[in-house]
């Protein structure tokens, strides 16, 4: 087995209000408590990484691995407008120095989905004064703690609103032929939602209600479909933080990650393939183009034909997300991005949903295996991390998802390493 140089990135992510428990002041809590959510169950304590993240870095640097992505919740740093909890600063301090305690490096998310609840109250991803809201904080809080730290991502996935924008315009399509396809159709996006809960418009009033907007289809938080112009917001929210962090923290190596399919074209399917790329990926090269680097995620690859998207044969292997089980999909992607993209690159996600963890260590070697071959290949990748430490608390799908290394017993807390953490593992050097 070939191991990694010791200068290369090899870990696993998180996303702070999918594990830590208990984020009450986000968007994300709101939406869940409502009565007609469409959340399948609330987040609730999650796996309490709040309070056991020393046993979490331990395991991670236990199994080998040197690097942990994780966020940083802005809802707690700002429960209100005019609010700053320093202890809540502190906290995500005592988790940086405990990555270093283990000899970890951590690789900070500034942004991953969730918001503040006031800043949606306030016409939240759609409202220009987002620029400046996100960029005063993300400001201020490298300002107190990005001596710390060396990476810095600043939205992750910031394609994900235009994606969901084509999924539902998709669905409404499928819906006035008689066709809803709605498993299939979400599945085409690489996040946890239910796109046709029941008694959606009742949720959608309660929610409505609960941040205090009139109309039910103004509540723009980060993972709701936007507007072209809402879409630019995030990337110049992106540069303006990027250039704001890095004015007061000239060390910080600062870049954003996008949610990215391995397109491939059957016959005929070439330009269905290359239209699908350019909103993808290539739309957004302008505004990433002074980054330091681009945290690349992939879970899976879409298939065209003449028509368009082609689903996969029924016989094909899927996960629980209901993608097609495909760890080849990442090396492609990389090689794809490094076309364009001369920066350097991180893969900031990858991994598996299933209940089957000899899958997952399977999954881990092919992918790894690929990811080898791009380096070798004189690609700048500098990093992988898998999707995700911690089975943890996949959206609106809860926690029926399992993507971690480490399986957890939410009745008692209690982590259950898997082998698939080891395996990971033996690709760092010792």
């Amino acid at each position: 087995m070939k191991k990694f140089s010791k200068e290369f990135m090899l870990g696993a992510a998180t996303a702070a209000h999918q594990v830590e428990g208990n984020n009450i002041h986000s968007d994300y809590w709101v939406q869940e408590q409502i009565p007609h959510s469409s959340f399948d169950e609330p987040s609730l304590d999650a796996v309490d990484h709040y309070n056991r993240y020393e046993e979490d870095i331990r395991l991670l640097a236990g199994a080998g691995l040197n690097t942990y992505r994780f966020s940083i919740e802005w809802a707690r740093i700002q429960p209100e407008p005019d609010a700053w909890e320093r202890e809540e600063v502190e906290h995500y301090r005592k988790v940086i120095r405990c990555c270093k305690e283990n000899g970890v490096t951590p690789i900070v998310t500034m942004h991953h989905f969730t918001s503040p609840k006031w800043l949606i109250t306030q016409g939240g991803w759609e409202n220009p004064e987002v620029v400046t809201k996100f960029q005063t904080y993300c400001k201020r809080l490298v300002e107190e703690i990005g001596d710390e730290l060396e990476y810095v991502c600043t939205i992750n996935e910031a394609n994900m609103r235009l994606q969901l924008a084509a999924l539902i315009k998709d669905m409404m399509k499928r819906m006035m032929g008689g066709n809803v396809g709605s498993q299939a159709a979400q599945s085409d996006v690489q996040v946890g939602i239910n796109m046709m809960p029941e008694n959606i418009k009742l949720g959608m009033i309660e929610a409505a209600q609960a941040f205090g907007i009139e109309d039910p289809t103004k509540i723009h938080t980060f993972v709701s479909q936007c507007t072209p112009k809402g879409d630019i917001l995030v990337m110049r929210a992106h540069e303006a933080a990027r250039d704001a962090m890095k004015k007061a923290c000239p060390h910080l190596k600062i870049g954003l990650t996008l949610s990215l399919h391995d397109m491939q074209p059957l016959e005929g399917g070439e330009a269905h393939a290359k239209k699908e790329w350019e909103e993808e990926f290539l739309h957004y090269l302008p505004f990433i183009k002074d980054d330091d680097f681009l945290g690349v995620q992939c879970y899976s690859r879409k298939l065209f034909d003449s028509n368009g998207v082609v689903q996969p044969a029924e016989s094909a292997p899927r996960t629980q997300m209901g993608y097609e089980d495909y760890p080849l999909g990442i090396a492609n992607v990389v090689r794809k991005v490094a076309e364009e993209f001369k920066g350097a690159l991180i893969v900031t996600e990858n991994g598996i949903a299933t209940d089957n963890d000899a899958r997952r260590c399977e999954f881990i070697r092919e992918a790894i295996e690929g990811i080898q071959a791009c380096i070798d290949d004189g690609i700048p990748l500098k990093g992988y991390m898998y999707w995700t430490l911690l089975d943890n608390f996949e959206w609106q799908k809860g926690y029926s998802m399992t993507f971690g290394l480490i399986a957890v017993d939410r009745t008692t807390q209690t982590r259950y390493p898997k082998d698939s953490l080891q395996v990971l593992g033996s690709f760092a050097p010792k």
